[in-house]
């Protein structure tokens, strides 16, 4: 990321907060610019004025402010929400988090989880970037289909059809069909047995 990634710690426990807030300071491979909030009463203020990429809450917290309306009130669009797990909890609690950490999780551990959860970000901001055409463009892509096809298929011109293919694979920095193939099934605009299908017609 060209600028550090915001992060915000809502911990009551001082000594746990400022000891995860040392564990990412330590994490070479993560620049981050970190916020402490102590209280659930301030987390609606901290969020608007922060406005950080990834909120890592205990979920005793919560309670006061919902990851749905945290995520819907335009106070913090596009964050990460992590539940900070102090104790043994019930799955049903952290299932709607992105990520969970654990006070027992070494430093290691956190970067990973934090880098991977970074990556998913970027790829979901990548699929967001796509337009509708660019979507129905992949799909007949990966389906097997020339450019000519394509073009025929969505009423556009083959030139029309080639600088799409451009701009997705530089927008997703993907520049295979397998790629392309891989991606589509992971984000759902394609089953895997319509792929089967267009190769038996073929």
């Amino acid at each position: 990321m060209s600028r550090p990634l915001r992060i915000t710690i809502a911990e009551s426990s001082e000594i746990i907060r400022r000891g995860l807030v040392a564990t990412l300071k330590n994490i070479g491979t993560l620049q981050a610019e970190v916020h402490e909030v102590t209280e659930a009463g301030q987390l609606r203020s901290s969020l608007g004025w922060q406005q950080p990429d990834m909120l890592i809450i205990n979920p005793s917290m919560i309670s006061v402010l919902s990851l749905q309306q945290i995520r819907k009130d335009g106070m913090a669009q596009d964050i990460k929400c992590i539940a900070l797990q102090t104790s043994l909890a019930d799955a049903s609690v952290t299932r709607s988090f992105d990520e969970v950490l654990s006070i027992y999780d070494s430093g290691e551990q956190i970067g990973d989880k934090l880098t991977r959860l970074m990556g998913r970000s970027e790829t979901d901001k990548r699929h967001e970037s796509l337009s509708q055409r660019e979507k129905e463009v992949i799909v007949c892509v990966v389906k097997g289909m020339t450019n000519k096809q394509i073009a025929d298929k969505l009423c556009l011109s083959a030139h029309t059809v080639v600088t799409h293919r451009r701009n997705i694979s530089a927008k997703l920095d993907i520049h295979s069909t397998a790629g392309l193939t891989i991606y589509a099934i992971v984000n759902k605009l394609v089953e895997l047995d319509e792929i089967d299908k267009a190769g038996q017609t073929e």
